[in-house]
């Protein structure tokens, strides 16, 4: 700890500096003594580094209050020996990206080969029945996707011969371009990024490393599922390129309308015809559901439109806390006069002298007979 310099002095700022001072004077000394505007010099490097462990510290609340009590000793564990290269987010903010550089590269030692490319995501539209979203389902699905090319095993190069390594990148899957007074880092033009070249392509694949499949792959759809509900399933989308990751395969649900039943959420709704006659005395019928029928009791007097709620005849909540209700819309029917016999009408029209109702339309052809022969 007796080696290092004083924080304040590395960065050349008052003990009661602002943060924007103490951020202002680390971007000095980093522009300053950025390895890209100093290749090779190892002094420059360690100055960098230096004002980086300072800045850290300093800007940090806590640490500054350690570092100001304790110097050196308070924030010992915390120097560029064991700092977690996430700290250094913080850092290419400061620097606006000018330098294109990786952080955790640098203070790591020396930078690495690109990781190969992610695969792409994949979506799928699956429609399903009532049913099937109410009571869950395994379905087979038929995906194209890109995979890892056998033949070559992803590497894209012929069998028995292996890929080289960039010579204009060395590897690194980028190059630095001199812009000014700044050194910015861009994708290889060479190996687009992949740090090696294919020499002698896999005929298979034709040095992509990768072929369009198409794969059946079995997914389970949980009950209560419903339109917009989306399953992931996770490294079923296309194989990365040189060895990356594989991506996701995202599952669409999408409901088809019911001919018989409504849903809303985890309920679901039916429609019961009923006569008028069975509306005014009441009845007992068997209500359609999800689970089958159920015995409904009409009572007497039954408008239209009233409900009648059937607990726990619905669907099945996807969080797993119980299911919903069915509910059963009375629907009372009016027949049109064409539709009636003779018989019915005339017991209407008796119903409608009780009632002292008056009433429209010609009365059957018996009543006109009667009324003429009186």
């Amino acid at each position: 700890m007796a080696t290092k310099r004083d924080y304040y002095e590395v960065l050349a700022v008052a003990r009661d500096a602002s943060e924007a001072e103490v951020k202002s004077a680390y971007r000095r000394l980093a522009v300053r003594f950025h390895p890209d505007r100093n290749p090779g010099d190892k002094a420059a490097e360690e100055k960098f580094k230096e004002a980086a462990e300072a800045y850290s510290v300093l800007s940090d609340p806590n640490q500054k209050a350690r570092y100001d009590r304790f110097g050196h000793q308070g924030v010992s564990g915390q120097g560029f020996g064991g700092f977690d290269t996430s700290t250094f987010g913080d850092f290419a903010d400061i620097l606006g990206d000018f330098f294109g550089l990786d952080f955790g590269d640098l203070f790591s030692g020396a930078g690495q080969r690109r990781r190969g490319e992610p695969g792409a995501d994949l979506r799928y539209q699956l429609s399903l029945s009532l049913e099937e979203a109410a009571f869950g389902t395994e379905q087979t699905l038929k995906i194209p996707r890109l995979e890892s090319c056998s033949e070559c095993a992803g590497t894209g190069s012929k069998p028995g011969s292996s890929p080289e390594t960039c010579r204009t990148c060395s590897g690194y899957g980028q190059v630095r371009i001199s812009q000014g007074f700044f050194t910015v880092a861009r994708t290889c033009p060479q190996c687009r990024g992949d740090g090696r070249v294919i020499t002698d392509p896999c005929s298979a694949c034709r040095g992509e490393g990768r072929v369009e499949q198409e794969r059946s792959i079995e997914v389970k759809v949980p009950a209560g599922v419903d339109t917009g509900t989306r399953l992931r399933l996770t490294s079923e989308g296309e194989h990365g390129r040189r060895g990356g990751p594989a991506g996701d395969l995202y599952v669409d649900i999408f409901v088809e309308p019911h001919a018989q039943f409504e849903r809303e959420g985890s309920h679901t709704r039916s429609i019961l015809d009923l006569s008028y006659s069975q509306a005014v005395l009441g009845t007992s019928v068997e209500a359609a559901t999800l689970h089958g029928s159920v015995p409904l009791e009409i009572p007497s007097g039954t408008p239209d439109g009233r409900e009648f709620k059937l607990s726990g005849k619905g669907v099945d909540r996807l969080d797993g806390r119980g299911r919903g209700d069915h509910f059963v819309r009375a629907r009372v029917l009016v027949p049109k006069p064409r539709e009636l016999s003779e018989e019915q009408l005339e017991l209407l029209r008796r119903l409608a002298e009780i009632e002292g109702s008056e009433v429209k339309g010609e009365r059957g052809v018996i009543g006109r007979v009667r009324d003429l022969f009186g």
